[in-house]
């Protein structure tokens, strides 16, 4: 490769959309917003798949967020619901190699508030653009579970390529786990982020706020 050279690091820094705003995680400002909206699910299913348990006091998230706060890799993102105001999930940029221009998108915990929402969607594709058209990264990674289907269906959606399962991979709360291995590399990304901006667009959706045409369908 001609002219390669290691990438930066992401930064700290604010990322802006239309439906929602990434701010890094800040124990102190988003706690409270963060505890009622993923205190709406009747239960803590949604952490199945994740490290930690669904904290189920204030002061037990809080410190959650404060270990969150701290780390570098992962570098973890408040997301804020621009309409609302409010802070309704968080992901990460983590397993950051610069020297190779890859990195994975993780951690991902969108509250029911966030969940199935433009702005879920939306806040994807700016940690995407991120990646590759601000820090110039080669390749964009999603793993899970392999029994984790709709984090498989939402990869899939947004327009990862499954590579394969890695068997026996990691143990987590007990559990053997295979892992699904996706990305997104650098050659593929203009006709992904097309696909997005295009979905995001105000003119793709009706009055009562459907969609008019599928974020897939238009990857074409």
């Amino acid at each position: 490769m001609d002219n390669w050279s290691a990438r930066p690091r992401p930064q700290r820094d604010d990322m802006a959309g239309r439906y929602c705003r990434l701010e890094p995680v800040n124990a102190q400002r988003h706690g409270t917003e963060l505890f009622a909206a993923y205190m709406e699910a009747p239960d803590g299913r949604d952490w199945t798949y994740l490290f930690s348990e669904r904290p189920q006091s204030q002061q037990d998230l809080h410190a959650y967020l404060a270990k969150l706060e701290k780390s570098d890799d992962p570098l973890h993102f408040t997301i804020i619901d621009t309409e609302a105001g409010n802070a309704v999930g968080t992901a990460a940029l983590m397993r950051i190699e610069p020297t190779h221009g890859v990195i994975e998108v993780g951690s991902i915990t969108f509250s029911p508030r966030l969940q199935k929402t433009r702005a879920a969607t939306e806040s994807m594709y700016l940690m995407m653009r991120r990646a590759f058209d601000e820090l110039g990264y080669r390749r964009y990674e999603w793993k899970c579970d392999s029994l984790n289907a709709p984090s498989r269906a939402a990869a899939a959606r947004y327009g990862f390529t499954f590579e394969g399962i890695f068997r026996k991979a990691i143990v987590y709360k007990g559990r053997s786990r295979d892992t699904a291995w996706f990305s997104i590399t650098v050659d593929e990304w203009p006709r992904v982020r097309s696909a997005f901006e295009a979905w995001l667009d105000p003119v793709n959706f009706d009055a009562s706020g459907r969609q008019k045409r599928a974020l897939a369908n238009l990857r074409g």
